[in-house]
């Protein structure tokens, strides 16, 4: 295994930020999702995160830095003196040289043995960022995503899970040493905008167009929601910015709580083209039914403006 700062590509004084960033570049290069089945991103892939679970956890960085733990963060045996080592009470030159078997030898060796086996190091946690659909958040799905150590986790996203949200899966990051306890693997969500709908809180607002017939005669018509069409009924006379409730058609509430609700805001919408027969009626009505649709406030603005 090569050494970790040579696999990311860092300096031994490198900086934490530094280690992160090496590491996420080389971690979505060879990445299994987007190099594809290639043994040697596969194999490259593992050794950046090995080297990465050792570097960016403080703890086994200054292990591996003293040379406890090796490049796999497996512990190192060492036995005070070295192999080979003199000038020591036992060393080669001391009463017990010349071949002479050191009578210390099993009891430095067990001592060894069972600090090595009574080292434990904790796995470090994972970040991972998944991207979701604006239904799949509001509504609530299962996702897998592929983390850096290679394991491909069921992610179970709640109803009205929100941009940035983080989730946490316990145990499911790097694996600990010696009996360490997993880290944790912690996904953040990043919910995709929708065309449509916009979440405002556990309501889901919409906006829908109508015709100036539909709005002034009223009309029945379907509009979406987040769990399908649903015909609703528009009342005579209405215009832009008129809102329909549509009691619990929003998010499904948590804990108890009432499901929201979806407000549909209307938008009336005139013919792209000028109809001549409108323009006359129109002309012929406001003679008749003049009516105000600014207060004398902006009226007055307005003609300071000018």
């Amino acid at each position: 295994m090569k050494d970790p700062y040579d696999v990311l590509g860092v300096a031994r004084d490198a900086t934490a930020a530094a280690i992160k960033k090496a590491y996420r570049n080389l971690a979505r290069k060879h990445h299994p999702d987007t190099a594809g089945k290639n043994k040697k991103s596969e194999d490259l892939f593992k050794q950046i995160s090995t080297a990465y679970e050792i570097l960016s956890d403080k703890k086994k960085k200054r292990s591996y830095d003293a040379g406890d733990i090796d490049a796999q963060g497996n512990p190192v045996h060492r036995r005070p003196g070295g192999p080979g080592s003199h000038g020591g009470p036992f060393g080669g030159g001391g009463p017990f040289g010349g071949g002479r078997r050191n009578p210390f030898d099993d009891f430095f060796k067990r001592r060894d043995t069972h600090r090595a086996s009574s080292l434990k190091v904790d796995g470090s946690d994972v970040s991972y960022t998944l991207k979701v659909d604006f239904l799949d958040a509001a509504r609530g799905a299962n996702q897998h995503v592929s983390i850096a150590n290679g394991k491909r986790l069921a992610v179970s996203i709640p109803a009205g899970t929100t941009d940035g949200q983080v989730l946490r899966l316990k145990g499911q990051g790097m694996e600990g040493i010696g009996g360490g306890k997993n880290g944790d693997a912690h996904v953040e969500i990043s919910v995709k905008d929708d065309p449509l709908f916009r979440a405002d809180g556990n309501n889901i607002r919409l906006e829908v167009p109508v015709s100036l017939p539909e709005a002034v005669l009223g009309c029945s018509m379907e509009v979406p929601t987040i769990h399908g069409a649903l015909k609703v009924t528009v009342p005579k006379g209405s215009n832009t910015g008129t809102v329909l409730r549509l009691k619990g058609k929003g998010i499904k509430g948590k804990k108890g709580k009432a499901d929201g609700n979806q407000f549909v805001t209307l938008k009336v919408v005139l013919p792209k083209k000028p109809d001549k027969e409108l323009v006359e009626f129109i002309d012929k009505w406001s003679e008749k039914n003049d009516y105000e649709v600014r207060d004398s406030g902006q009226k007055s603005n307005k003609q300071k403006a000018d």
